[in-house]
Formats: structure tokens, C-alpha cells, sequence
């Protein structure tokens, strides 16, 4: 089950949710304001290397978005 990142064009606030079921015709609303103008953003990710710990989707860790 993704998590998208989405931020509201009424409010502009940010926030995530958790995607259950694709197939579902359920338009996701802003948790804030409930607004149906939402547009969801390019999120970051993780991805797990060999050795089982996570590294940032930045592979040389200078990313202006990496914590």
C-alpha cells in the first residue's frame, strides 16, 4: 500500500496518505480543509542495500532534501 505526498491548492498545506485500494473510485480530499484540490508531489524514497540498512534515493548524500 503506497503513501503519496499531496498538497492543497485551496489551503497549501502539505500532508501524506496511505493508498488502500487503487481500484477504489475514492478521490482523496485535503485532511485540513477537505478540499477535493489536492495534486500529489514527487515524494523521495529509500531503498534498502545489501548490507540492510537504508540509504537516501540521493546516491552521493548532498541532496538538499535528504535529513
Amino acid at each position: 500500500m503506497p503513501i503519496y505526498e499531496y498538497q492543497c491548492e485551496d489551503c497549501g498545506k502539505q500532508f501524506e496518505l496511505l493508498i488502500r485500494n487503487t481500484s477504489e473510485n475514492n478521490e482523496p480530499k485535503c485532511i485540513h480543509c477537505g478540499s477535493p484540490k489536492i495534486v500529489r508531489k514527487l515524494s523521495a524514497f529509500a531503498v534498502k542495500n545489501d548490507s540492510g540498512s537504508s540509504s537516501s534515493s540521493c546516491p552521493t548524500g548532498t541532496c538538499p532534501y535528504s535529513s
